[in-house]
């Protein structure tokens, strides 16, 4: 079994929807095409692959279910968080009610009983190390964090011996923040992140080992459309195999 990570898919199936991404650079050609063929490729029935945010270019769920059909389409568990662009994300309690292999991340986690493995995560908001702070950046900072905290403490009520958190912006850019404290202080073992865009842009989130806890960008071209194998059952989280 194992666990594959991709955020921002900005897809937009339905016809309603006109947002061509690759406007945005040489890297978001055919993007949703590309994905689907490295991830028939790379993924199984019995894998588990989170998708970190940004999911769908839709306003509403009805704008948003050919995406998400599409997503069901293909093999695996998914794991879906709410990305800033997916203003489609309505009642947590109708989402999980939609698919049977999709789980709609929001204050719990997925648990994977057979690896022992909880998935939490939040959002998450643009941290203090990279924008100045309004009064609404606060107030959704701390929300955040909330978020965060009950979807961990689910994971240790549950008696996960391990745990990887997904979000969708960037937990921190170089400084400590209270995001990657918290995952600190629940002893998450990995970190995967979207929402960074182009060269420059992904130079605005932290990766490698920080306070013991390993972050990974995984926006969509930053992977090259390509799902990134984040555990291996057979090797764990630390074969080589897995970091590339």
């Amino acid at each position: 079994m194992k666990i594959y990570a991709i955020a921002d898919l900005h897809l937009s199936f339905d016809e309603r929807i006109d947002k061509p991404m690759d406007v945005f650079g040489p890297g978001w050609g055919d993007h949703a095409e590309r994905v689907k063929a490295a991830w028939t490729e790379l993924v199984t029935d019995d894998d588990i692959v989170i998708i970190a945010g940004d999911i769908s270019w839709g306003l509403k769920l009805d704008e948003a279910m050919a995406d998400l059909d599409w997503i069901h389409e293909l093999p695996g568990q998914k794991v879906l968080l709410r990305g800033n662009h997916d203003l489609w994300w309505c009642r947590i309690q109708h989402l999980r009610t939609l698919y049977d292999d999709m789980h709609f991340l929001q204050n719990d986690c997925y648990y994977i009983e057979p690896l022992d493995i909880a998935v939490c995560g939040s959002r998450g908001w643009p941290t203090p190390d990279v924008i100045a702070y309004t009064e609404h950046d606060r107030k959704m900072y701390l929300r955040e964090q909330g978020r965060l905290r009950n979807s961990l403490s689910e994971a240790k009520r549950i008696g996960a011996s391990r745990i990887i958190t997904a979000m969708h912006y960037p937990p921190a850019k170089t400084e400590e923040t209270e995001f990657t404290r918290i995952m600190q202080e629940f002893g998450v073992e990995q970190c995967i992140y979207g929402h960074l865009h182009g060269m420059t842009a992904w130079e605005n989130g932290i990766k490698g080992e920080y306070g013991g806890v390993d972050y990974r960008l995984v926006s969509l071209d930053y992977l090259g459309a390509r799902p990134k194998l984040i555990y291996d059952s057979e090797f764990g989280a630390d074969d080589k195999v897995a970091r590339r």
